[in-house]
């Protein structure tokens, strides 16, 4: 297992499977950091800094090159991010990412505004929580007030984001509208079916030897231990941790599929 000597914080805990490049910083605001919780497979690129006071990150997400994540009150993210290079991502009101969600090159997020002088008149002060949803995509270059960001929801690139994202919504533009009456929506529904018979193709295209891996449409198939079971109508796998369980999560992702632990 590597050994993280950029991590200064007084809790930590680093998933296996994990890479930090060396030229990343993670620990607190002004110091060391209070909790830092890192989950299995997940990749931190070079010159990525990290300075939160307690960060949460789920299970093989990827944060890329020249990133920044910072703030004083906690910022917690789901499983399966992906973050493009040189974004920000700014907690000092709080935030909250779901699983499965996208962030392109070069995205800022904030959840707070502050700078004018509050003596001299500036109306403008305020900290507020940023709430991003499940499979929420934020395409590059993105500009985000602190917001509720439904399930699904998307922004396109170059949005400016003031308001609240709807699910399942497409936004775009300064600032972002909805504009899914003229483009559509970012998922459509496909049948069960459908996603089981299509997840048993990937997995004989990956390649891994699929003697430990189950495709089942329902929980209540899930039935030994044994295996590494991907349960499509709910988006949950069984983690075993084994090679191959591994490697099919590694060619799903990101865009095949994203499959949660239970």
């Amino acid at each position: 297992m590597e050994t993280f000597k950029n991590i200064q914080a007084r809790e930590i805990s680093i998933g296996k499977g994990t890479h930090i490049e060396p030229t990343a910083t993670i620990r607190g605001v002004n110091g060391k950091a209070n909790r830092i919780v890192i989950g299995d497979h997940v990749y931190i690129g070079h010159d990525v800094q990290i300075l939160c006071d307690e960060f949460s990150l789920g299970d093989y997400s990827k944060i890329h090159h020249g990133s920044n994540i910072h703030g004083y009150k906690p910022c917690n993210i789901g499983h399966n991010l992906w973050m493009g290079q040189y974004t920000i991502l700014d907690s000092i009101g709080g935030v909250v990412i779901g699983n499965n969600c996208g962030i392109g090159a070069h995205s800022q997020l904030w959840s707070h505004i502050k700078y004018g002088d509050t003596l001299e008149g500036c109306r403008f002060l305020s900290e507020k929580s940023l709430e991003i949803g499940n499979d929420v995509w934020f395409v590059g270059r993105t500009l985000v007030s602190p917001i509720k960001a439904e399930d699904k929801s998307m922004a396109l690139a170059g949005s400016v984001v003031t308001k609240d994202m709807k699910y399942n919504e497409i936004y775009s533009g300064i600032p972002a509208k909805s504009i899914s009456d003229k483009v559509g929506y970012q998922f459509e529904e496909v049948p069960l079916s459908k996603k089981t018979e299509k997840m048993k193709q990937y997995l004989t295209m990956s390649g891994v030897d699929a003697n430990l891996i189950r495709i089942v449409e329902t929980e209540a198939e899930v039935e030994d231990d044994n295996f590494s079971y991907f349960v499509t109508s709910s988006r949950r796998y069984t983690k075993k941790g084994s090679d191959p369980e591994i490697a099919f999560m590694k060619f799903l992702l990101p865009e095949k599929a994203k499959f949660t632990p239970f």
